[in-house]
């Protein structure tokens, strides 16, 4: 089969905050170098950070610390956070969001003073989150496109990455193979260095919030390659997704994390609001205690009529939720909801997996030559990551792994001949559904989205997870049966769709592993069966990796507390000592 070949120095894969930021300053730091963004879809117009709408935390104002907001960090990862990637994501924030205003061209909302205006998000300890309105994320990646399209990076839009290929010595990565959506060919890219910045998006799940083109594929891809993913089990799921009935694709978006930092109420179907009987903090304690507390609502009947529950905003005021929240106000008139004057209906919704492939502060992973940013990557929230975290991770992290490559290939890195056996592997694995006979994979994808949120959602038990394990077997075997037409190439969706279950049902595998190793509650993940804690201190995360026949292996592995440990406070010990962050080892103190 012919294959098109091509060259880049550097070649990113995904158009989110980490691609587009990763593209930039790699440009600028060396704009001899070709920098070439490839994506399943629009340049600009896919992923999740464009979907963002709350905002981005970052420690400005006074009374705020970048420990303060550290420590929010790692309290709310429940202290498996990798600590080096949680400090360099609060200290970054700071830098970047500067850069978003200054240099890329952002404009936040601000108070009468001229100052950031800074909103309340749950589970943090200071009002930190910067926004635009509650539209943010259009804001970043508009102003963003701006700049890469002036810097002169060059696009591969409507092209499906389905393969990273080694190289033929073993030294690292020499590039990445896709297929051509727009013509059904395939196509290789040889790069001197790999991004990978697809943004993950678990739409496993029966409630999602990021769009269908979201189907791990990046994860999927680092696995077969041979890297490690941690915390796998941590599937975050937002507490408010819109609950718009079996007649709108809207079902599952997110009404954002500012609506109950604000002020809004949850109410079960009985008109009662019930968070104050799972958590003192009510509707603004964390993500993940207030998606259990809708969820036993939900499982104890006290449902609104479509199942979930509503979000009340109208005490606030008609005018002042209009002006203050305006896209969300929009969204939900979009599928027939008064957001500022009545109730809507809403539900937990998988919105961010805070587990990926493991990398260090530089960007760098196992494979020399391969980068990951974004929400590709597992170690910056540990169980739980904070509201306005994920696109401050997305940035931060985007542009870092830009100027590392830039660096890494100033230095000399070359292009390596890639291992053809791969590129072989990876064609015949895209071309097999052509060779089953053509059945529909919508019922295999309704499937397995019910069995995850059943078995491996919110709440979960040995039992459970088990069965959920068993069924997800059956839905590989059936896809495994399950074949397209072998026809017209060119924008083959059923073709795609069968390619997208694949990579879902691999990472539910992993998910489903991690999340039955792992027999303690922590953040994301809540086992009925194991729900305490367990001991800090003591504190394991998940690793998976797959053999060269697909079975998984995992390992539990010690957190290192390399800034501060559990019963420290990075902000003062009991003699009012301020620590400095840094290795253990070197830790100093100052009065």
């Amino acid at each position: 089969m012919r294959i098109e070949r091509t060259k880049t120095d550097i070649l990113v894969l995904g158009s989110g905050g980490a691609g587009l930021f990763a593209a930039l300053h790699a440009r600028q730091a060396d704009p001899t170098l070709e920098v070439t963004v490839a994506v399943k879809g629009l340049m600009g117009k896919s992923g999740c950070t464009r979907m963002v709408q709350g905002g981005y935390n970052v420690a400005l104002a006074q009374g705020d610390s970048i420990e303060r907001h550290f420590m929010d960090t790692i309290s709310g990862g429940k202290w498996l956070p990798r600590q080096d990637l949680a400090w360099r994501l609060v200290v970054g924030a700071v830098e970047r969001v500067r850069e978003l205003e200054n240099e890329i061209g952002c404009f936040f909302d601000r108070n009468p003073d001229g100052t950031l205006h800074q909103k309340a998000f749950a589970g943090q300890t200071f009002d930190r989150t910067v926004h635009k309105s509650d539209l943010t994320g259009i804001e970043i990646i508009n102003r963003l496109m701006e700049q890469v399209r002036g810097a002169g990076v060059r696009r591969m839009e409507e092209h499906r990455a389905i393969e990273l290929v080694p190289a033929r010595d073993g030294s690292g990565i020499a590039g990445v193979l896709f297929i051509d959506m727009r013509d059904g060919g395939y196509r290789f890219v040889q790069a001197r260095a790999v991004l990978l910045a697809t943004g993950a998006g678990p739409t496993m799940y029966l409630y999602h919030t990021p769009s269908g083109e979201k189907t791990c594929d990046g994860l999927a891809m680092a696995l077969r390659y041979g890297l490690k993913l941690r915390d796998m089990e941590m599937v975050q799921f937002h507490p408010t997704g819109l609950l718009g009935g079996p007649d709108t694709r809207m079902t599952g978006t997110v009404l954002e994390e500012g609506l109950r930092g604000a002020g809004g109420h949850l109410i079960n179907g009985a008109g009662e609001r019930f968070m104050q009987h799972y958590d003192t903090r009510g509707e603004r304690a964390t993500r993940d205690v207030v998606s259990r507390g809708i969820y036993a609502e939900m499982r104890a009947g006290r449902t609104s009529p479509m199942g979930g529950v509503y979000i009340q905003m109208s005490h606030l005021g008609r005018e002042k939720v209009a002006k203050t929240f305006p896209g969300m106000v929009q969204r939900c008139a979009d599928c027939g909801f008064d957001l500022a004057g009545g109730r809507v209906e809403v539900v937990p919704t998988a919105h961010y997996l805070m587990g990926g492939v493991e990398f260090n502060v530089d960007c760098t992973t196992a494979s020399p030559g391969l980068y990951a940013a974004g929400e590709d990557c597992g170690g910056v929230h540990g169980a739980n990551r904070l509201g306005g975290n994920g696109v401050a991770n997305s940035t931060v992290f985007g542009g870092i792994a830009g100027d590392s490559m830039a660096a890494f290939v100033r230095g000399g890195a070359p292009w390596r001949d890639p291992d053809e056996r791969v590129i072989d592997a990876g064609i015949a694995r895209a071309e097999y559904p052509f060779s089953r006979p053509a059945g529909p994979t919508l019922p295999l994808r309704e499937a397995l989205s019910r069995t995850m949120w059943d078995q491996v959602g919110v709440l979960r038990t040995r039992d459970g997870i088990a069965r959920g394990m068993g069924e997800l077997a059956e839905h590989a075997r059936a896809l495994a049966d399950a074949g397209v037409l072998d026809g017209e190439r060119r924008f083959n969706l059923s073709w795609h769709d069968w390619l997208n279950l694949d990579s879902l049902t691999t990472i539910s595998r992993v998910i489903a592993t991690a999340a039955q190793a792992r027999e303690d509650s922590r953040g994301a993940h809540f086992r009925e069966d194991f729900p305490d804690t367990g001991d800090l201190a003591g504190s394991r995360y998940t690793q998976v990796s797959q053999h060269a026949d697909g079975a998984l292996d995992l390992k539990l592995v010690p957190v290192s507390f390399d800034i501060v440990s559990p019963g420290q406070s990075l902000l003062e010990d009991e003699a009012g000592t301020q620590f400095v962050p840094g290795p253990a080892a070197a830790q100093a103190r100052v009065a």
